[in-house]
């Protein structure tokens, strides 16, 4: 709990004032003259003092030349006697508030909602530091590298802020939880944290969704509807993907941001939105304006703070710490003790994890299920291999062509998120030389496999392993 001392030579404004500050959540204790409030300084520093101007023994400012040094305790002024001067004074002085009598009660309990809030977020901060010093955590983060260490000493500056962040990093690094963590260390953490995906949703819905409907305003709107924005006001709206936003949206995006309001589909009267954006991209937000998918104002606007995560690749000793924490979440849910087999960590720390932590959290969740007593991750084929990685990692000698080809297609295919038709893009591929070899590998009818089938291709492109069975494999193919 935070601590205030209370400083006035008036017993009856000092004991109401006490009770006041008491009630907004802090310890009191009180003083009514300068050498008093002094031994309270010296003996236990608080977080905020609420001194007289005038004092008996002196002026209530002379406490500021007795604080400790480095010293985090703020002081607000309160006097029937005030001047031009004596405010000025004051603010130079570094005061965080100056208020007369008799008090502005409203006024007093704001500044002192905003110091209390402030308060408990450097302590929590502060222990949540100890705790990575101690065990490579920060809240839902975790890790200790040097590489994720910047990125949080990066939260710890700009989650007690209002200020719009911009994430970017490779697809799978966790830019959700981070989006979450800084919420949780802001103001608004007991506000709402929304989080919309920008390239999931359909470009006829995303409008309705971010900024709300009236009722009637189109088919289907029986009710009116609150956007995404509204929800979020006093708390957090995560926009992921937002390069894949269309770009007819981002100008009414643009003008939510900078007038704090929105309109809904088929209003007129703006409605008041007050909810920080957290927005994230896994392209390079510049490429993205060069290409046209990212308004370029847009993105000034978003890119107040920019934060960017580094791959797993690039974490060191963060794969093994990763992976025994998710082997311990899924021990504690199941109710199991199972136990990683020896040699595994190192071998987890092998591989270039091109889907980063998302997919070593479902390598491990596969060997998990697997696993009878020991957890073995060599069955999945992302790391039984260490297979061919898009930044041109070796293969171990004397694996058969069919068997790199396997694991080739299947790591990309989950670092395309089950997109086929993506898949066999960058495999340079058909689509339905891709389906007869998923058909092969017992994958045919992976999610997305009806949506994908309507372009098979003509069966004419060449294979990675072009032979003699292919061309009979082909006519197996689904059909348009």
């Amino acid at each position: 709990m935070s601590r205030a001392l209370v400083v006035d030579d008036d017993l009856s404004f000092l004991t109401a004032e006490a009770a006041l500050v008491e009630r907004e959540g802090f310890t009191v204790t009180t003083a009514t003259s300068l050498a008093e409030a002094r031994e309270h300084l010296t003996a236990d520093p608080p977080d905020v003092v609420l001194v007289d101007l005038m004092l008996p023994d002196g002026r209530g400012l002379e406490l500021l030349d007795d604080m400790p040094p480095g010293s985090r305790t703020e002081m607000i002024v309160i006097t029937g006697h005030a001047s031009v001067e004596s405010v000025i004074d004051a603010m130079r002085s570094g005061v965080l508030d100056y208020l007369t009598k008799p008090v502005d009660i409203p006024r007093l309990k704001a500044v002192l909602t905003n110091l209390a809030r402030t308060t408990e977020l450097k302590e929590e901060i502060g222990t949540l530091r100890q705790q990575l010093r101690g065990f490579g955590r920060f809240g839902q983060l975790i890790g200790g590298s040097p590489a994720i260490q910047s990125v949080y000493d990066l939260i710890s500056k700009v989650a007690p802020t209002n200020a719009t962040v911009l994430l970017t990093g490779e697809s799978g690094t966790g830019k959700e939880v981070v989006a979450q963590t800084i919420h949780e260390l802001s103001k608004r953490r007991r506000g709402a944290f929304l989080p919309l995906n920008c390239g999931a949703m359909p470009s006829g819905l995303i409008e309705s969704e971010l900024f709300g409907h009236e009722r009637g305003s189109f088919t289907g709107a029986t009710q009116l509807r609150r956007g995404y924005f509204e929800r979020a006001s006093g708390g957090t709206l995560f926009l992921d993907e937002i390069s894949e936003m269309p770009i007819e949206l981002q100008v009414k995006l643009l003008r939510v941001l900078e007038t704090g309001s929105a309109i809904r589909i088929g209003g007129d009267a703006p409605v008041q939105v007050d909810a920080r954006v957290i927005a994230a991209t896994n392209r390079s937000p510049e490429r993205a304006v060069s290409e046209g998918k990212l308004r370029e104002d847009l993105h000034y606007r978003l890119n107040v703070f920019p934060i960017v995560l580094p791959p797993l690749r690039e974490r060191g000793d963060d794969v093994a710490l990763l992976a025994t924490h998710f082997l311990e979440e899924l021990n504690q849910t199941e109710g199991a003790t199972k136990r990683f087999a020896p040699g595994v960590p190192a071998r987890l720390q092998s591989y270039a994890w091109p889907g980063n932590v998302r997919e070593l959290k479902n390598v491990i969740q596969r060997a998990f299920i697997m696993a009878e007593e020991e957890v073995d991750p060599q069955l999945p084929v992302e790391v039984a291999t260490a297979p061919v990685t898009q930044s041109g990692g070796a293969v171990r000698t004397g694996v058969p062509l069919a068997e790199i080809e396997r694991q080739v297609i299947l790591a990309t295919l989950q670092q395309n998120h089950g997109d086929k038709r993506k898949t066999a893009a960058m495999l340079g591929i058909a689509l339905k030389t891709l389906y007869n070899r998923l058909k092969r590998y017992g994958g045919a009818t992976a999610p997305g496999a009806a949506a994908d089938a309507g372009e098979t291709g003509d069966g004419d492109e060449p294979d990675m392993t072009a032979d003699s069975a292919d061309a009979s494999e082909e006519a197996e193919a689904p059909e348009a």
